[in-house]
């Protein structure tokens, strides 16, 4: 079973995403929350595989509550997907930064939310090639205005092969297309990527491509189109 803890202020959207992913066999919603502190509790007591994350909530909001859940090693195993209204929301990238998995948009259609769910439980990101870009330009903005972060001093322990595989990720490839692409096995790809996250410390596939923009392997307008 995949546990669920869903974090919204509003009681509808709550109530709408609990009826669609208790109807599946395999998903259990184990607790709502209405504000990020309570989110944050209610994760720290259920350990819940996914948590549905809004941004804007009273109080504390999802961006500092995702902050929370990321940095505590007790929560490692727990994925934060961002909800949000726009796919340009400013605070999408910075949750990103601080250890989200990926964003969906509220009006996404059931089916993409189920698969979006069940993607991050299994340790996908939900990142396609197309918020990649978005993350990338946004990040390409902030350089413009001197605030390009540093890239993580992990970055030299890398290989030129995982350096390699990582600005894949970042273009948004499979494992099986990093594979055909290197001219290598899936296993092999999959095992790259792997150390790949553990050196970098990344909970995932979304904070490479972070990271892969960091480290300069990747640059804005790489992956226009």
């Amino acid at each position: 079973m995949i546990s669920v803890v869903i974090a919204d202020d509003q009681a509808l959207v709550r109530a709408g995403f609990r009826a669609l992913l208790d109807a599946e066999p395999d998903i259990d919603v184990v607790g709502e929350a209405a504000d990020g502190l309570r989110a944050v509790e209610m994760v720290r007591a259920t350990r819940p595989d996914v948590v549905l994350m809004d941004i804007r909530m009273p109080g504390v909001d999802g961006l500092e509550a995702t902050r929370r859940i990321a940095a505590d090693p007790a929560l490692a195993a727990t994925r934060v997907v961002i909800l949000t209204t726009f796919e340009l929301d400013e605070y999408v990238f910075e949750a990103l930064r601080t250890g989200a998995s990926g964003f969906l948009v509220k009006d996404t259609e059931p089916v993409d939310l189920l698969r979006g769910v069940r993607a991050v439980a299994a340790g996908d990101g939900l990142l396609s090639p197309s918020v990649a870009r978005r993350v990338i330009g946004s990040f390409a903005t902030a350089s413009a205005h001197g605030r390009r972060p540093e890239p993580p001093p992990e970055l030299d322990q890398l290989t030129d092969r995982e350096r390699e595989v990582m600005a894949l990720v970042a273009e948004g490839l499979s494992n099986d297309e990093i594979a055909a692409r290197l001219v290598i096995s899936p296993a092999t790809a999959k095992t790259h990527v792997s150390r790949t996250m553990i050196k970098l410390g990344a909970r995932d596939r979304a904070q490479l491509v972070v990271h892969a923009y960091e480290a300069g392997l990747i640059r804005p307008g790489w992956l226009a189109g």
